[in-house]
């Protein structure tokens, strides 16, 4: 069974700095690319960062360009999400998404990422 279990979230000032981490099992986690989205209630799920899986191949959305980095390190299984220079349009819940594919593709399709975690939360307030 996939498990993708997602933390480091909280709550942050604007400025301020956060690194989460998504913990994978039950799939040979080197053979997959990973994406990180985000979503807030009442609106739809906004692709942020998706690498592929050997973790040379980054995409990021334009939003987040220069503030976020994803990484993995294949021989624990994570995935990384390193959260700098926060604004207050970066508060969602933060999801780590497995793809059925080893690369990135232009364009991000939901229905290529069946599995996720169940988020963590990062609130940028002053």
């Amino acid at each position: 069974e996939v498990q993708l279990v997602e933390s480091g979230g909280g709550e942050v000032q604007p400025g301020g700095s956060l690194r989460l981490s998504c913990v994978a099992s039950g799939f040979i986690f080197s053979s997959y690319a990973i994406a990180w989205a985000r979503q807030v209630p009442g609106k739809g799920l906004e692709w942020v960062a998706r690498i592929d899986a050997g973790g040379k191949i980054i995409r990021y959305a334009d939003s987040v360009k220069g503030r976020f980095t994803v990484s993995r390190d294949n021989d624990k299984s994570v995935v990384y999400l390193q959260l700098d220079s926060l604004k207050t349009e970066d508060t969602a819940m933060y999801y780590c998404l497995k793809s059925r594919y080893s690369g990135v593709q232009t364009t991000p399709q939901i229905r290529d990422y069946p599995d996720r975690g169940h988020g963590t939360q990062v609130t940028v307030s002053s």
